[in-house]
């Protein structure tokens, strides 16, 4: 399995400094909705403290939590991929404190410094790639389940 990265802890110093003078601190009370599955995404957070859970809607009353997110994670991806909606809700699970980021903001300062967009994109696909790989895993585990433990 791939290994979970931190975004901030993946850039290096300089572009991590660059990136965070475009952030700004924001907090989201326990059991707020922070975005809906097919809404427009257009930011993305780096959760500080607290938890988030990433959820996909069922049917008009039921959602399945896919994945958990805590501190130093990236919240959202979704703004940097046409047609830029979120694929998935997300719902502060506890209190929240993040780094919050304005997505047209972040892609022009991409344009203007290619070598720090290259990281960007570079660890968002970890990011993707590891949570991809969680993914899988939870899906065998319940298939072998209900296949009483044989795959």
């Amino acid at each position: 399995m791939t290994k979970a990265i931190k975004l901030l802890t993946a850039l290096p110093h300089h572009q991590r400094e660059r990136l965070m003078t475009l952030s700004r601190e924001v907090y989201f009370p326990e059991d707020t909705r922070i975005f809906q599955s097919g809404g427009h995404a257009d930011r993305f957070w780096v959760i500080r403290s607290g938890a988030v859970s990433l959820d996909q809607r069922l049917n008009e009353v039921q959602r399945i939590t896919v994945a958990g997110l805590g501190a130093g994670d990236l919240l959202g991806w979704s703004w940097l991929f046409p047609p830029y909606e979120w694929d998935f809700g997300a719902e502060a699970f506890s209190p929240v404190r993040a780094y919050e980021f304005d997505a047209a903001t972040v892609l022009r300062l991409c344009e203007a410094d290619t070598a720090l967009g290259l990281s960007l994109v570079r660890c968002v696909a970890e990011v993707l790639a590891h949570r991809l790989e969680a993914t899988r895993g939870q899906l065998m585990e319940q298939y072998a389940m209900r296949r009483g433990g044989v795959l």
